[in-house]
């Protein structure tokens, strides 16, 4: 039997062995009276052991219904102590116990991390239910039972094999047509918030210590707290304050043929940037032809990363660089390019105010999944109208910021300002009573949105918290997202980093890839030069004479050195 070994039955009759070698002895009848006598001076100890008993003992032992009642009531006795040691357990407090566990860890990290433990009973119910009804009311009827309602994860592969480090995990996407079919009609509804406009402020003045900027606004803190109270029509601080319309004049301005193209209207865009020529450009893959004629791919450089790309005739006149159509970006707002890249990164629903839904992706990042599929399945399918991952390791800022102290991320003064902020604002460390929620901490490279006003207020304070603070959005994502959780009835889509990776591939910045060593060239072997058997005839030789034998065999020597010499080259 597999799963184990039984054993070695050694009953009493002794080993089989022994039994055999009385047999080729020839001494049958003397082993056979010996197993005879045995056996009887075994009964005869029985007995005597079998007197001193009291008789009303003796008769209950040999009863069948006595015994069952023992075993029964044993049974009870085990069921009883194993039922107080699992109520034990399940009493205790803690927290990952209550989490939940996710039964995806080897996909998150090889060893054992925190971020994968996050997933909830809740959002497993959420999984299960997901599949029965169509997503929106608007959106194309699917069949009752989606087609990913049974797909599992397989099982992990063994400790071996497993690699350290985050990697991606298996996700279930539609086909291309499915997942079009399947796109909501109409907009999801604004909880609340139906009308949101933007203040304009033609000479924004600093007034408190605070950061900010001239792009910003320099919202007071009073401002701050009066945009989280969330009305039915609101004007926010949300970049772009000056100038008549965003674009001229603001500090982040488009050419006038980019800005006409950007007031078109579309159902979905895919947005990038770099800036400071900080990364190399990554080619969409695995697109289909639908999202090629329907979707366009808008990149976004400042003019440091424009005049590199035409220096190296990556840029022509057509302004397209694969799929990406390039905008330029002139009077950056800000001196650090990263903190730059924050403008279309937040405010994609300023810069197009005609658009239904976007994916936003870091410039590091190569897109290698179809874009309906992606928007089927992170927003459609599960009702969300806004979806951001989770980091893969940390779910709680305090966590984080401690983390970004530590690899030289930020300033360490403005980190511990930033997050003293947060705590005297009620920011705790992440606990089971944020449940539903699963972590505090994104990882902000991907955005995928529905602009509608809730979604379109939520990246505007967003922005304005890394406008005033540290650009390292992981710190203001949740106090944010929770400040407007108690205010509607409104959820962010959190999932898995390990998701994220399946549908992005990351990169190194340039400054990283430059520093690499050239990738070694591989040394081809050939095998050696065969012999030139030619006119000859095989197995026979022909014997020479005087000079031509000696010259021959002179020849011969050199050929088979030039051989030798070519075979260890």
């Amino acid at each position: 039997m597999n799963g184990g070994s039984l054993g070695l039955r050694t009953g009493s009759y002794g080993l089989l062995q022994n039994i055999n070698g009385d047999i080729a002895g020839g001494g049958i009848s003397k082993s056979l009276s010996n197993v005879r006598k045995s056996s009887t001076k075994m009964l005869s100890v029985i007995r005597e052991k079998e007197r001193p008993l009291p008789n009303a003992w003796y008769r209950y032992i040999g009863c069948r219904k006595f015994s069952m009642l023992l075993l029964i009531a044993f049974a009870l006795l085990v069921f009883a102590l194993g039922s107080f040691v699992v109520n034990k357990d399940s009493t205790s407090p803690n927290v990952l116990q209550r989490i939940g566990t996710s039964g995806i860890v080897p996909y998150v990290n090889g060893g054992h991390h925190e971020a994968s433990q996050i997933l909830g009973e809740k959002d497993k119910k959420k999984d299960e239910n997901r599949f029965q009804i169509p997503a929106f009311k608007g959106a194309s009827v699917l069949p009752f039972r989606h087609p990913c309602v049974n797909f599992t994860f397989p099982p992990p592969p063994p400790p071996t094999r497993r690699r350290l480090g985050p990697r991606p995990c298996p996700v279930c996407y539609l086909p291309v047509d499915q997942a079009i079919a399947s796109m909501p009609s109409s907009s999801s509804a604004s909880p609340v918030l139906h009308n949101l406009t933007y203040v304009l402020n033609e000479n924004p003045i600093k007034s408190e210590p605070h950061g900010g900027s001239d792009f910003g606004g320099y919202p007071s803190l009073k401002q701050r707290n009066d945009s989280f109270d969330i009305k039915e029509s609101m004007a926010v601080h949300c970049g772009f304050i000056k100038g008549s319309k965003h674009g001229h004049g603001t500090g982040f301005d488009f050419d006038e043929s980019d800005l006409a193209e950007l007031q078109q209207f579309h159902d979905i865009i895919v947005a990038s940037a770099i800036f400071g020529n900080y990364d190399v450009i990554q080619q969409p893959q695995n697109i289909s032809e639908e999202a090629k004629k329907n979707i366009p791919f808008y990149m976004f450089v400042d003019e440091e990363t424009e005049a590199f790309m035409k220096n190296r005739s990556i840029l022509s006149s057509s302004k397209r660089v694969g799929l990406w159509r390039i905008v330029v970006i002139h009077n950056v707002p800000y001196s650090d390019a990263r903190r730059n890249g924050k403008v279309p990164k937040f405010l994609l629903h300023r810069i197009f105010p005609n658009v239904r839904y976007s994916i936003w992706i870091d410039g590091k990042l190569q897109l290698v999944v179809d874009p309906y599929q992606v928007l089927e399945r992170f927003l459609w399918r599960q009702n969300a109208n806004f979806a951001i991952s989770r980091h893969y390791r940390r779910f709680d800022v305090f966590v984080e910021a401690e983390a970004n102290k530590a690899a030289g991320k930020y300033d360490n003064s403005s980190i511990d300002e930033q997050v003293d902020f947060y705590k005297k604002e009620g920011l705790t460390p992440y606990s089971e009573a944020k449940l539903p929620i699963t972590s505090d901490v994104p990882e902000g490279c991907v955005l995928i949105k529905e602009h509608i006003p809730i979604t379109n207020l939520f990246t505007c304070l967003w922005f304005n918290e890394v406008d005033r603070f540290t650009s390292r959005d992981q710190l203001s994502f949740a106090i944010v997202r929770d400040k407007l959780m108690t205010k509607v009835d409104w959820s962010i889509n959190m999932f898995l980093d390990c998701e994220r990776r399946n549908f992005v591939i990351q990169s190194y910045h340039r400054d990283l890839l430059e520093q690499m060593p050239p990738p070694v060239p591989a040394v081809v072997r050939r095998p050696p030069a065969l012999p030139n058997t030619r006119g000859k005839t095989p197995g026979k030789r022909v014997p020479r004479r005087g000079r031509d034998r000696r010259s021959g065999s002179s020849r011969h020597r050199k050929a088979a050195a030039s051989n030798r010499d070519r075979n260890f080259f």
